[in-house]
Parts: structure tokens; sequence; C-alpha cells
């Protein structure tokens, strides 16, 4: 890889890591990374392609296996950038697709919240949905 190209690379990597928005901290998105990852597997959260996931995965597998110290025993610097490189684009990919996530489950939320503060039936004590007026303070109810 050339020097530009790993400039480039490492400048968007910190761009996603430093996450301009500041909306999303770092360590919400690194725990995040589980969730999503299980979120996907149920099948709750389309917006993770498969491919991508076993892209992940693949290059976890990669990292950790034994088959990738070879290249570090006979080559040590380029046996190790071939690993950092991996890291990288991991790391890149994880918490970019997390804080979407985080945003994902965030709309989630406050649409379960607002749909259930809407349902029809409701009792909240309003006058005209249920027939009372309010609640004395002593948990019973007064009719209008």
């Amino acid at each position: 890889m050339r020097k530009a190209n790993r400039a480039a690379a490492g400048a968007a990597a910190w761009r996603v890591i430093q996450n301009t928005d500041g909306d999303v901290s770092v360590w919400k998105r690194a725990g995040a990374v589980p969730r999503m990852i299980g979120a996907k597997l149920r099948g709750r959260y389309p917006e993770l392609s498969t491919a991508k996931l076993l892209g992940m995965l693949a290059l976890v597998a990669y990292i950790l296996s034994p088959v990738d110290f070879i290249p570090e025993l006979l080559f040590l610097l380029p046996g190790l950038a071939d690993d950092v490189g991996a890291a990288v684009w991991l790391t890149t990919v994880a918490l970019g697709e997390s804080e979407r996530f985080v945003r994902w489950e965030r709309r989630n939320e406050a649409q379960q919240a607002f749909q259930q503060a809407n349902r029809p039936g409701r009792d909240d004590g309003v006058p005209g949905q249920d027939g009372y007026a309010h609640d004395d303070g002593r948990g019973t109810r007064q009719r209008r």
C-alpha cells in the first residue's frame, strides 16, 4: 500500500473514531457492537448487511488465526503490517456500523414510546377518555 493511501485510510479511520457529531461516543459505539451483532443474528437489525457482518467476522478470525502467525515469524514488519491494516479496517467498519445501530436503537425506542403513549384505549386519567375526571391522590378516582 502506498504511503498516501495509508495516510488517507488512517485519516478516514480517525474521522470515524472521533465522530464529529459528538452525539454517540466511541465507548457507546464500542459497547453497541455485541448488541448490533445479536440484533442482526435475531433478524431485528436489517441495516447491517450479511456480507459486511461476515467480512467483519472473517477479519476477526484472520487476525486471531494461528495461520496468520507464519508471516509474522518469517517477515516481522510486513507480517504485522497486514494485521494492523486489517485491525484498522475492522475498527473503522465496526465503529461506523455501531454508530448507525445506536441511532437506529434510539429511533426504535422513541417510536415504541410514542406508540405506547398513543395507543387506543389507554387509561391515563385524562377527562373524557374513561369517564374519570382525576386521581384524588389516594389511589381512587372521582367520576365526572
